[in-house]
């Protein structure tokens, strides 16, 4: 079963279950700020998407950070971030087992999840 990984108050969290819903994807929603699993996912979400493209530095909770917590970002340091402010992580993280879609793009979700 294909896992979506968020925070549930999220809006594009809420457009991208929307999406799954009309289009008949059957799915696991799991609250990573709740649940507390981000951590554990990190390396491995990291090595299938890069950390780059997890790390949300358009959000509020980037613009809420130090200097010193913004400067010189590495993996590492990305890695260590998101695991201690989940929502550095850019929403949603979809799982299908083998492929990891992070962000939400309807086109990219129908070309993934439509073969």
């Amino acid at each position: 079963m294909i896992q979506v990984y968020g925070i549930k108050n999220c809006d594009t969290m809420k457009k991208a279950m929307n999406w799954l819903t009309e289009n008949g994807v059957a799915y696991e929603f799991v609250d990573y700020k709740k649940a507390g699993i981000a951590e554990s996912r990190l390396p491995d979400w990291a090595a299938r998407a890069g950390w780059q493209k997890l790390l949300n530095t358009r959000g509020l909770m980037w613009k809420k950070l130090s200097d010193a917590e913004c400067a010189d970002v590495d993996e590492a340091k990305a890695l260590k971030l998101m695991a201690e402010y989940p929502s550095l992580i850019k929403r949603p993280v979809l799982d299908t087992g083998t492929t990891l879609l992070v962000g939400f793009a309807p086109e990219t979700y129908a070309a993934e999840l439509k073969k």
